[in-house]
């Protein structure tokens, strides 16, 4: 039987007399005009002592420079490539990833995933500010209109290893009934006299339990079997039941300082919280565990972000402006928004920061609505004295002070609100349309806030406002849609807040370079507003 020829593992052998020619000079096969060298020029002059330090000062040099290694991994986000194994495949095929890598070894993909979270962790934000300071000192960024928004991403987590809060109280609480009742039978049969006044039992009242069934194993010498067929004594018993409530205890008190004021986090990564994704494929409204990524646009380049695991942007948002002051040479004079950073709070900070507000009330567009004008029920559609501080309702009775009380926010802010109740709305024909309670109708406002929301109102119906909101939609939200739709950004690759925070500060960068690199290709540098089109 003829043996069939085989192909040898060294493909070179089968190529006969070929040469590939290459010129000596990889350089003229990159155009003149590529984003790869906006890249290597606009980083050319960035402090990178940080990330050095990141490294030991014994043993030997990296084989890829720090600096190096940060460029090809800002040029992979760049171009829409984000996972470890991806980027070291571009590095030996792609000729610009070559070019970056001016002769340097190829780094396999454990060097740049360890590069990516241990290396540039805490110091990716330092190189991201320099670029935005770069960017002003370019021109290009004024530090006059911020434009912020926020949007969901889906963590890299399992869909199914949720952990509710609520859920976690109610074991809690069944446990914690089961082992009261069975501490106090220990008490009466082994006359332990461990205190169950304590409201919860703690782990340290359940580890004394542990440890005196132990110890009475020991002193009376009883040997504990495992397997069927073999009868537990009650000892063994109780000290397994013992064990169990403390275990669970342990894993509670894990959950609760986990959950930091939130309803719900992963099992995979416990930094992410569960949240309505807008990308729901299935279309039933499914949570799914991400994070809340902040941004904040001018002239088009994001000039901060931030990863918040809170589900509402209304909390976000001072944190957010706080670490742009931190981090930014000057101050933004006009903050942009949408509704969901309405808040008493959010107001009262931007006035007392100099800065001014062009954020959208929540009832803006419903009060633009016929329809709304005729909900008589509504604190906007009664007449209101300023004098007297009464409302009018459409039955001509006045809503009267009641008195007053103080609302605490969920970050700790105290607003005064002021109640009002009508003084009878008995025989009251536009009772059922007005209010649904059994009594009178009553109302609560905070003054300091409609006084705040007034002047926001008013900013965002002047000609500055209308120019400024329209380009909030154009640019923050549109720098949204290039990450999402464009770059098919839609997952996170690494898991925890830090090295989330880590993956975004790097496709913001690249997108900067990306845009800077538009802006000069169309000539337009120094444009900071799209202006309004007349027909």
């Amino acid at each position: 039987m003829q043996k069939n020829k085989t192909i040898p593992k060294n493909y070179t052998e089968n190529s006969g007399v070929y040469q590939l020619v290459l010129p000596l000079n990889m350089e003229v096969l990159i155009p003149e005009d590529d984003s790869v060298r906006l890249l290597s020029h606009m980083t050319e002059e960035l402090d990178y002592s940080n990330l050095s330090m990141a490294y030991s000062s014994k043993g030997r040099n990296p084989a890829v420079k720090p600096k190096t290694l940060f460029r090809v991994l800002v040029y992979a986000y760049m171009n829409d490539i984000y996972t470890s194994r991806k980027i070291e495949e571009a590095c030996r095929r792609d000729i610009n990833f070559m070019w970056l890598l001016q002769g340097q070894k190829v780094p396999d993909h454990n060097t740049i995933a360890r590069f990516r979270k241990g290396r540039l962790s805490g110091i990716m934000e330092g190189l991201f500010n320099q670029i935005v300071v770069k960017l002003g000192e370019l021109g290009e960024i004024k530090y006059e209109n911020i434009f912020i928004d926020g949007t969901k991403i889906e963590a890299y987590a399992n869909k199914y290893t949720f952990v509710w809060k609520k859920t976690t109280i109610k074991n809690e609480l069944r446990m914690q009934e089961k082992a009261r009742v069975f501490l106090a039978t220990l008490n009466k049969e082994f006359d332990t006299n461990l205190p169950l006044s304590e409201s919860p039992i703690t782990v340290e009242i359940m580890q004394k339990a542990v440890d005196f069934l132990k110890e009475k194993q020991q002193t009376e010498k009883i040997e504990f079997v495992s397997g069927k067929g073999k009868r537990k004594t009650e000892l063994q018993r109780a000290t397994e039941t013992m064990e169990e409530f403390l275990e669970k205890q342990k894993k509670y008190d894990h959950y609760n300082e986990l959950f930091d004021g939130r309803n719900s986090f992963s099992k995979t990564d416990t930094d992410a919280t569960f949240m309505h994704m807008k990308e729901d494929h299935m279309r039933n409204s499914q949570l799914k565990p991400g994070y809340n990524v902040q941004i904040g646009v001018e002239a088009e380049y994001i000039v901060g972000l931030a990863i918040s695991s809170e589900r509402s942007d209304q909390m976000t948002l001072i944190p957010f402006l706080e670490n742009l002051i931190e981090n930014l040479p000057k101050k933004y004079l006009h903050i942009i928004a949408d509704a969901g950073y309405e808040s008493e709070e959010n107001y009262v900070y931007l006035h007392e920061h100099g800065q001014k507000s062009f954020i959208k009330p929540q009832t803006y567009e419903a009060m633009k609505k016929r329809s709304y004008s005729k909900i008589i029920g509504k604190r906007e559609n009664m007449i209101y004295d300023a004098e007297k501080d009464e409302y009018l309702c459409a039955n001509h009775k006045k809503l009267v002070v009641i008195g007053k009380t103080t609302r605490k926010s969920k970050s700790g802010y105290k607003s005064d609100v002021t109640l009002y109740e009508c003084e009878s709305c008995e025989g009251c024909k536009f009772k059922q349309q007005c209010t649904k309670a059994a009594g009178n109708k009553k109302l609560s406002t905070s003054k300091l806030f409609l006084e705040k929301r007034a002047e926001s109102l008013h900013n965002i119906t002047t000609a500055e406002g209308i120019l400024l909101r329209m380009n909030r939609s154009i640019q923050v939200e549109g720098a949204f849609g290039v990450l999402k739709e464009d770059h098919s950004f839609r997952r996170f690759v690494m898991r925890g807040k830090k090295n989330v925070k880590t993956e975004f500060l790097l496709l913001g960068f690249g997108f900067n370079i990306n845009k800077l690199h538009n802006k000069i290709q169309q000539d337009r540098c120094g444009c900071s507003l799209h202006e309004i089109k007349v027909a």
